[in-house]
């Protein structure tokens, strides 16, 4: 199969003229790894600000006519769903701009896009206020931040994996992954600390809008990071093998269709796990639960904690065994999970920390190497797209949606349901991996 493809302008006249400065700077793994970190980390804040607030604040803000708590969250978990519908599209659009404007531009336009999104929410008034146009506005500002997203994709992770030793690929594979966690963590140490130490009217009314507009700077920061990369010898020199090229969305479709819908299955438990552990645990002791919220984040704070180190064996499991294997390990334990976990929601505030330590520890062994499991099958030319619009459709199938499903059928039809709908996703995953050591032997 050929993987010769042709592009516009790979590089705005600007970082050709800043790598050719950097041409006698040779950046080490490490320092690739730190922004790729920093990276990944403002663009999970971002997210997670938001995912909070719509467990927190938006329920009782933006839809206070639904006198039903749980009603109310349900509505916030449709909007929350619309940023992984808008992801796909972003990659569709600034894989154009990458192509014809440079990976500067295109990062420079989708992380203010993102953070400036993220940021006007802060701002925006209740439902109280400008009745349904308050709705309406905070799905555009959903949109724009799942839109931008898309556009934030930069190769810097598979421009630390090309980097890496033969012989540590799963430990630089899980250090961009990191980012997931952290961001976690400081998004939900924002809150902690204002759910603790205001009023509840305080919190409503300016408390919850502090962490929104933190965001803005955090991208500010990570997007000077991101650029300083994207404009070194060894990032342009992949880019003219055509290794972080940006192809087509259409023309990989074409050529790897088949390898982007299996890379997008192979994931599924570990990113539908992501949301079970984080956002939806929390929808549910905020519902149905005499634990304190704050209380509560404190504890998924120290499981995001016990999710750095389970990243960090993730890699040096898969060093020792193999990533495809590491990955089965973790949907098998993920299944396991399925059956025993949800039954510790409702074993009181012991049984609801339990839930999230072990899960953020079972999370962190399977999400460490979710990223790229199958980037392999891509031709030189369409590795960075593919790996990008792969990443985005896992997403969507694995993650987006979850919060919603689990918190509806656990409502509806009892706690064991959300263990069900995670089980679903362990299984594909387990059966994408074997399909695609098959594909692969066949082919």
């Amino acid at each position: 199969m050929s993987s010769t493809v042709h592009y516009g302008p790979s590089s705005s006249t600007m970082e050709r003229d800043a790598r050719q400065i950097h041409d006698d700077k040779p950046v080490s793994p490490g320092s690739i790894a730190i922004g790729v970190v920093i990276g990944r980390a403002s663009e999970f804040f971002d997210f997670f600000v938001y995912g909070l607030a719509s467990v927190l604040v938006f329920p009782r803000l933006f839809f206070p006519f639904e006198p039903d708590r749980l009603t109310a969250t349900l509505y916030s978990f449709m909007v929350f769903s619309l940023a992984f519908l808008a992801r796909p599209v972003g990659s569709l659009v600034f894989m154009t701009v990458d192509r014809w404007y440079g990976r500067g531009t295109k990062l420079t336009i989708a992380l203010f896009l993102l953070g400036g999104s993220t940021a006007s929410i802060s701002f925006l008034p209740s439902y109280d206020s400008i009745g349904v146009w308050a709705i309406y506005l905070l799905a555009l500002f959903r949109l724009g931040q799942g839109f931008a997203l898309g556009g934030a994709w930069d190769g810097l992770a598979s421009l630390l994996a090309l980097n890496a030793p033969q012989q540590r690929r799963g430990w630089y594979a899980m250090i961009p992954q990191l980012g997931a966690p952290i961001g976690f963590a400081l998004a939900s140490g924002l809150f902690a600390f204002f759910v603790g130490n205001l009023s509840d009217q305080d919190f409503l009314s300016w408390g919850w809008r502090y962490p929104f507009f933190v965001a803005f700077a955090i991208n500010v920061v990570a997007l000077f990071a991101r650029l300083r990369l994207v404009t070194t010898k060894e990032f342009g020199n992949l880019l003219e093998r055509e290794e972080l090229k940006a192809a087509p969305v259409l023309q990989v479709l074409r050529v790897h269709g088949r390898d982007i819908i299996l890379g997008a299955f192979v994931p599924l438990a570990s990113f539908a796990m992501f949301h079970i552990v984080t956002i939806f645990p929390l929808s549910w002791v905020t519902l149905f639960s005499q634990q304190s919220t704050g209380e509560f984040l404190t504890v998924q704070i120290a499981g995001a904690a016990l999710g750095v180190v389970g990243i960090v064996s993730s890699g040096l499991l898969a060093d020792r065994i193999g990533r495809r294997n590491q990955l089965a390990i973790g949907g098998a334990i993920i299944a396991i999970f399925s059956f025993v976990g949800p039954y510790l929601l409702e074993a009181g505030t012991a049984g609801q920390d339990a839930f999230v330590i072990i899960g953020f520890g079972i999370l962190g062994l399977s999400f460490g190497q979710a990223s790229g499991a199958v980037s392999s099958r891509f031709g030189r030319g369409y590795r960075y797209t593919g790996a990008a619009f792969t990443s985005d459709l896992s997403w969507l199938v694995g993650a987006g949606f979850a919060p919603l499903v689990a918190l509806f059928l656990s409502s509806r039809f009892g706690i064991a349901f959300s263990g069900y709908y995670l089980l679903s996703g362990a299984l594909c995953t387990l059966a994408a991996i074997s399909l695609s050591k098959a594909l692969e032997t066949h082919d």
